[in-house]
């Protein structure tokens, strides 16, 4: 389950780490977040134990654990020959899909379905192929759905999708393995359960990256669309545990996992984790947790059901965190909103006590959008912002607007057409040196920032202005 079959010293059970989350100061220090789920004190699980009546400890030591000596139908993990009898002992009914259930549950909703494509007409071996999807469900209960598709009743469906049985039974696997849209994949092996499981284990989802923590930002990840989670265990490809729930959590979290021999590894050090496998996650304001470590499980149906518990806690935490995030970045945001130069407040923000002004000049309200979009995130910059500590200023840089359609003599003073071909224009100006460099690079964060800085370091040659730059 884990796509590395052959298992390794070590790997037949885990201690669990401590419980919650832990959060990991500046300082390197860790502090617990726990979210208490009830039940008595005993081994913890995200803050609390026995939720559901066994021992957290129990259910993540088969699931990363085991070696060749507990070979079962997860491939290698102890405790699985129990799944396997209660599998065989409780078959679950194969449910019917209609075009509506395929619409709305199926779909491209990140879980992967084995499917039965037949007619009424074909009863020979419908037995025998549902006794299979059954005994596969039960071997990956909690990573894949069954049902079947009566291409009589819904013909239209079975010739949209190109799974019309014909004159023999088909079998379909509703895959996420080739990209993030789902495709049916037909298996065509023999009917054994495990070459079905094989298959249907090899088109789960790969919603998650492959990464190596030495080339992976540890530090933050604000700059995702969403809530990044990380895995790292022993495993040389990517757990099949995994593997799954990218899929049901997909476009929830940006998943990624890495291989990590031991806990001693600089990276993991790092990252504060003190048992293997462990899950790292981090808020939209960079803090980062540890949401377990040490994980082990009793078999695939809980490992998905409690996994998905820690991942929905943590989601609702990154929505507070990113809803407060969002609130006080929209009062920065009004609080650090660029002045527009005029001439009454000309000596106070490019006056002569100021020794550069960044001055960005729009022709429009969509160039003005741009430029304030800019500049605001530039001005924010550490190494953008230098004190002044002959003026007493904070800053020795001014970064203020300029309307070139009501002050274009302004303009003329650095070129003499006012720069009237261009609809945003960015300036540096020493106003007591009366001299001046223009950018002329794309206007882009990277290289507005790039220009800035040489400005800053000297690394930029500046020239005389045309004339003494006049405001109205």
């Amino acid at each position: 389950m884990y796509g590395d079959e052959k298992g390794g010293p070590g790997q037949s059970g885990f201690t669990s780490g401590p419980g919650g989350w832990q959060h990991m100061g500046g300082d390197g220090s860790s502090q617990t977040f726990s979210f208490s789920f009830g039940g008595p004190s005993g081994s913890r699980f995200f803050g609390g134990s026995s939720f559901f009546g066994f021992d957290y400890n129990d259910i993540f030591s088969s699931f990363f654990g085991g070696g060749m000596n507990h070979q079962g139908p997860f491939g290698g993990f102890s405790g699985s020959s129990r799944s396997q009898s209660q599998s065989r002992n409780s078959r679950k009914s194969i449910r019917a899909i209609s075009s509506d259930v395929f619409k709305k549950e199926i779909s491209d909703k990140g879980m992967t379905w084995l499917l039965l494509s037949y007619t009424p007409a074909l009863q020979q071996g419908k037995q025998h192929y549902e006794s299979i999807i059954d005994e596969v469900a039960g071997l990956l209960q909690g990573a894949i759905k069954v049902g079947r598709i009566n291409c009589e009743t819904e013909y239209s469906l079975c010739k949209d999708l190109g799974m019309h049985p014909g004159r023999a039974l088909r079998l379909f696997v509703y895959s996420y393995k080739r990209n993030e849209k789902g495709t049916l994949e037909e298996y065509k092996g023999d009917l054994v359960a495990k070459n079905v499981k094989t298959f249907c284990q090899d088109h789960l989802p790969r919603f998650s990256r492959r990464v190596s923590l030495n080339h992976f930002d540890l530090s933050s990840s604000n700059l995702e669309k969403y809530p990044r989670v990380i895995l790292l265990s022993t495993k040389k490809d990517t757990p099949v545990i995994w593997r799954a729930l990218s899929g049901l959590y997909y476009r929830r979290f940006s998943f990624y996992d890495a291989e990590v021999h031991d806990v001693s590894e600089p990276a993991a050090k790092q990252l504060g984790v003190d048992a293997l496998p462990a899950i790292i996650g981090w808020l939209p304001n960079g803090e980062r947790h540890i949401l377990k470590s040490g994980i082990s499980v009793k078999d695939l149906k809980s490992a998905i059901k409690d996994l998905s518990l820690l991942l929905d806690s943590f989601e609702k935490k990154n929505k507070k965190v990113a809803s407060s995030q969002a609130s006080k970045n929209q009062k920065d945001s009004a609080q650090r909103k660029l002045p527009l130069l005029t001439a009454s407040n000309s000596d106070a923000l490019c006056g002569d006590k100021t020794p550069v002004c960044i001055i960005g000049a729009f022709r429009s309200s969509r160039a003005r959008e741009k430029l304030e979009s800019l500049l605001s995130k530039v001005s924010q910059k550490s190494l953008t912002r230098r004190p002044n500590v002959a003026s007493g200023s904070r800053d020795s840089v001014s970064y203020i607007f300029l309307d070139a359609t009501k002050q274009p003599l302004f303009l003329c003073a650095f070129d003499k057409s006012g720069y009237k071909s261009s609809d945003n224009i960015l300036v540096a100006f020493k106003p007591r040196k009366g001299k001046f460099a223009a950018f002329s690079g794309d206007m882009t964060v990277e290289e507005v920032e790039k220009f800035i800085s040489s400005v800053l370091n000297g690394d930029i040659q500046f020239t005389k202005t045309r004339q003494k730059p006049v405001l109205k």
